[in-house]
Parts: structure tokens; sequence; C-alpha cells
């Protein structure tokens, strides 16, 4: 009788630990077969059977004993996603170690908190660096000095922008377009009082960090994977975040009568 209870207490830490990973590995950006393949390694080494339903913001879990008999059944919502490819690798790095090394499950989730607490980058090198980046790619353009120092004062306001309506749970669409639109506005003043001339150069680049490569580029991973529903989930994600980005723009540039 203490066996079995020991044995269903193991099979429900183990439960809670694989969808605890799951649903870590889907807020951070990580493809549906990613993490697939990453609870089933952790599953198969502490010698339990699983299947998996994943969907774009939950995950439900069944583990099985050699004999086919279910022990656990459990559906857990995700996150809010924000991509964090540094907790994708540590995942990874950590199933892989479980495999080699047979971590004990306390010591795997000690890990997994320290990956959760990890400080993340101070908020001024990220904006700063995403301005660079966006300034950078209108001098590979053909922009001149003035014209990136205009898309750098752009970009860094609307991710500022995004960020403090983020922070305050407003509507991620919303937010995009209000972004787009402020970071199209601030680009476009000064070509529309003629201080240079390649407007559609700065307009463009400076709402760069607002494109959705991440939910573009799973889609088509788990189209290719056979996860058909979440591609197509994923895929509408991005077309709407694209179109909330072309809305701002629009308003924009209708305002500058640049259209």
């Amino acid at each position: 009788m203490q066996q079995a209870s020991n044995n269903n207490e193991h099979l429900n830490d183990l439960g809670d630990l694989l969808l605890e990973v799951g649903t870590l590995l889907m807020s951070a950006g990580a493809n549906t077969n990613r993490i697939r393949v990453t609870m089933k390694r952790i599953a198969q080494s502490y010698h339990n059977q699983a299947e998996f339903l994943i969907t774009h913001r939950a995950i439900m879990l069944t583990i099985y004993d050699e004999k086919g008999k279910t022990f656990f059944n459990q559906v857990k919502q995700t996150y809010a996603q924000v991509p964090d490819f540094t907790m994708v690798s540590g995942i990874s790095r950590l199933s892989w170690h479980i495999v080699e090394e047979q971590l004990p499950m306390a010591e795997v989730r000690k890990e997994i908190e320290r990956l959760k607490s990890k400080p993340k980058y101070p908020r001024w090198v990220v904006l700063t660096a995403v301005a660079f980046a966006c300034s950078s790619f209108c001098r590979l353009a053909g922009g001149d000095p003035l014209e990136m120092g205009a898309v750098f004062i752009a970009a860094i306001t609307g991710l500022f922008l995004r960020q403090e309506l983020t922070k305050k749970s407003f509507n991620p669409y919303f937010t995009v377009f209000l972004a787009a639109f402020l970071s199209t506005i601030i680009s476009g003043s000064l070509g529309y009082f003629g201080l240079y001339e390649h407007d559609n150069i700065t307009l463009v680049t400076s709402i760069l960090y607002l494109i959705p490569g991440i939910p573009l580029i799973n889609s088509i991973s788990d189209f290719l994977d056979g996860y058909s529903l979440n591609g197509l989930v994923r895929a509408v994600n991005g077309f709407v975040i694209s179109f909330a980005i072309a809305s701002g723009l629009l308003i924009a540039l209708l305002i500058y009568n640049f259209v």
C-alpha cells in the first residue's frame, strides 16, 4: 500500500513537472514539436509514457504506467507569451541532463526555478538595442544620419509605449496599433517638413521591432510538423498583428498626406 502511494505521489510530481515545462516552453516562444519532444524525453527518463494535447492556450497531459493504466490526467493553461530563448535553450539542456544523469525531480525543479528567476536585461538596454537595430536597418536601406536619428527616436518611443500598455493589460493588438502609429508619426515628422527625402525608408524601418517573426515562423514549423491547428492559430495571430501594424502606419500616412 505504501509503495502504491509513493508511486502515485511520484507520478503526480512528474505530471506537475511536465506541465510546468510545457507551459514555460509555450510562453517562451517554442514551437509545438519542441514542446512535445522535450516533455516526452523527460517522461521517458523517469520510465513513464505520456500523451499530450498541446494547444495555443493550454496543455493537456496524460501519464500511463507500463500496463497502460492512467495515473495522471490534467490540463494547465499556458502563461502570457513573451519570447525568451534563454528559457527555451535552458529547458532543452536540462532535459538532456535528466536523460544522461538521471536527475531527481527535486533538483530539476530547483533548476527550473533558477531559470525562471534569472535576471532579464535592463529595460534601457532592450530599448536602446532595439532602437539601434531599427536605425541600422535604416542605414542599410540607404538612410542618412539624420534619418537614422529619427528612426532611433521613433523606435525607442514606440517600444516604450508598447511596454507600458502591456503592463496595463491593454489588448495586445490595439497596443501594436498604437505603437506603430506613434513610431510612424515620429519618424515621418521631419519628412513632413521637408528635412529629408527618404520618407519610405524611415517610415518602414521605424516599425520593424513590431514584426511578428516568431508567430509566423512557428506557424510554418507547426504546419510542417503536422500540427495544423496550432499552425493556423499562430498564423492568424501573426496576420492580425501585421494588420494592426499596417493600420497604424496607414493612419499616420493619411495624417501626413503621404498617400
